[in-house]
């Protein structure tokens, strides 16, 4: 596994959804949203965590009605515009994205298939058209490889990134 959450990306993190992470062991957890509303969440990340036989990130959230936990975790996307955090994984063209909206709203889209990322949108039924449309953000984090890439998204894009 070749990314790990750090102390810069927790902070990019509490930024960008409006809030502070409390550290908790090794762990750190965002309350985010309005709790008066009902649409609270809590967003733990446990960095570099044993999972079974191997280690990787866990990025779990808490809502009123749901339990959600994306495993081996390879990266996330910060979008200001959008005022949400896009957490991926991928495993033999597969993704999963959980995005985090600082508003508190949380979205799941898991096992999609990298190819609907880059292809014609227009092509796709309704309803598999968001789950490509919603994690199309990541395509600049993934590497031709299958994993988290470094790169950078060039200057003149609102939307920030990281691994």
């Amino acid at each position: 596994m070749s990314f790990v959450f750090k102390a810069s990306d927790i902070r990019k993190l509490g930024k960008s959804l409006g809030t502070h992470p409390k550290v908790i062991g090794s762990n750190y957890r965002f309350e985010i949203g309005p709790k008066d509303q009902g649409k609270m969440l809590a967003l733990e990340i446990y960095p570099h965590i044993r999972i079974g036989n191997q280690r990787g990130n866990l990025v779990s959230v808490y809502t009123a009605t749901a339990h959600l936990q994306l495993h081996f975790c390879s990266g996330y996307v910060v979008s200001e515009v959008l005022g949400e955090v896009t957490f991926v994984g991928e495993h033999d063209g597969k993704l999963s994205g959980l995005i985090i909206e600082r508003g508190g709203g949380c979205s799941l889209y898991a096992n999609v298939d990298r190819t609907l990322l880059s292809g014609d949108f227009t092509q796709l039924g309704p309803e598999v058209m968001l789950s490509g449309i919603a994690l199309s953000l990541t395509d600049t984090i993934l590497d031709d490889g299958g994993g988290a890439g470094r790169r950078k998204r060039p200057a003149q894009k609102k939307k920030s990134r990281v691994r």
